[in-house]
């Protein structure tokens, strides 16, 4: 997957914050990020964070076969692993040349620099020596990997113990951890590389460049150092033309640095030593900060428990004693009951407003019976003599008009279809005047 490319609004935005000697995350030109050094269970094991860029650093040893040329010279082996979870721009299984830059700096920076004594490594001369693998493997890419990773290696190198090896004619014994206390490597000095990002064909400078900025540079000078300033290597890339003042300032600004950082990876060593022969704990799990999960867990307070016996008879003593009666259940209803003190279960019993509905649909349908029942008699007193008084069936309407001095004449009217209407409906009729006439 390729790296995606800045826009031109992100780059014109960079670089007009560079210029106003201004960087997005506040940090002053020659502000480092904050380092942060952590330690495995096992001696040899560390994690660095620059930022948010990580590395881990892991240090490994064995018993080989010199070099013909080197018959008394330990090896040393540095690898450094870009892997894809830490940017998707890095491919696997595939070495680009950022990689190969990478390796190659390395090893100039530690292994050409002689700061681990190599012939202290040696066992048996031409026979035996000790095999010193250096894996680095990047776990987020946020800018300035090669600080990062030199950090590491030193560190793990310096925190490795190998373990103890006696010599007796021509056979070599070696000790476990148990057996002998192992034995660190033998370290002459601790070469740190600090890098440097240009800007404006070198008008701008800014140590330790993030991700963002590293896209927008013109060229990027690496110089690795130790505390008493020595350079042990320097490279510079991208193209640009530096000047000799500004190669003598870069110098001075990395000698700061690279003291600022020795001092902080020598505290981190002495404490680490100092917890594990307290034996406190140490390790991974116990350098990850409570941020998220274990935010609120509380520290166990001391309880004292020796007097919970007597206080509980105590309070047993001065509790009122319980009541013996038993409650009886009440029947209220046909399938409740209720035990002891409470309000009235009203369960199963119509509600007051359901009550007047049905009295009230009661009345309405013995009213509406008395006057289908007495239509000739009450409905003419009621009524005015001119209005016609019109009474409607569910089946039919029926028209009543009625006149003064005149039997009344009924007009029937259908609400069916045309073909109902030509059919005369005599049935319906009949039947009605035999109920009125029953009644």
């Amino acid at each position: 997957m390729k790296e995606t490319p800045l826009s031109n609004c992100e780059r014109r935005f960079l670089l007009r914050a560079i210029e106003e000697k201004k960087r997005l995350d506040g940090r002053q030109t020659y502000d480092y990020r904050n380092i942060r050094i952590s330690f495995g269970t096992d001696y040899g094991c560390c994690i660095v964070e620059l930022g948010k860029t990580r590395v881990l650093g892991q240090v490994s040893c064995e018993l080989v076969s010199p070099k013909l040329n080197r018959a008394t010279e330990g090896i040393l082996f540095f690898n450094l692993e870009l892997s894809q979870m830490a940017a998707p721009a890095f491919e696997p299984g595939r070495q680009s040349d950022l990689l190969v830059k990478l390796n190659r700096l390395l090893e100039r920076c530690l292994r050409n620099s002689k700061c681990i004594d190599t012939e202290s490594l040696c066992v048996v001369a031409g026979e035996k020596v000790w095999q010193i693998r250096v894996d680095l493997h990047l776990f987020n890419h946020d800018g300035n990997i090669i600080d990062a990773a030199s950090i590491a290696a030193i560190v793990a190198l310096c925190h490795f113990r190998r373990p103890d090896v006696s010599v007796q004619g021509d056979e070599v014994t070696l000790y476990t951890p148990e057996e002998r206390d192992p034995v660190p490597l033998s370290i002459h000095h601790m070469p740190i590389c600090v890098s440097f990002a240009f800007f404006q064909q070198g008008t701008y400078l800014l140590v330790d460049p993030n991700e963002r900025e590293e896209r927008v540079m013109d060229g990027l000078l690496v110089i690795a150092m130790n505390k008493h300033r020595e350079i042990c290597t320097i490279q510079s890339s991208g193209g640009i033309m530096l000047l000799k003042d500004q190669v003598l300032r870069c110098s001075k600004i990395a000698g700061v640095k690279v003291a600022e950082i020795t001092e902080l990876i020598l505290k981190a060593l002495e404490n680490d030593q100092k917890v594990r022969k307290e034996g406190g704990k140490f390790g991974f799990a116990e350098s990850i900060a409570n941020q998220r999960i274990t935010a609120f867990k509380m520290e166990k307070a001391p309880i004292d428990t020796s007097d919970v016996e007597e206080k509980a008879e105590e309070i047993i003593a001065e509790a009122e004693p319980p009541s013996e009666v038993v409650s009886t259940p009440v029947l209220w209803t046909p399938g409740t009951a209720q035990i002891g003190e409470g309000v009235e279960n009203s369960w199963g019993d119509l509600e007051d407003s359901e009550k007047e509905d049905d009295e009230g649909g009661g009345d309405q349908a013995i009213i509406l019976d008395s006057i289908k029942m007495d239509t000739g008699v009450e409905v003419s007193g009621i009524g005015s003599q001119d209005a016609p008084i019109i009474l409607s069936d569910s089946e039919e309407e029926e028209m009543i008009i009625l006149e003064p001095d005149k039997n009344p004449k009924k007009i029937r009217t259908q609400t069916t279809s045309a073909k109902q209407e030509k059919a005369p409906s005599k049935k319906p009729v009949k039947r009605r005047k035999k109920k009125r006439a029953a009644n």
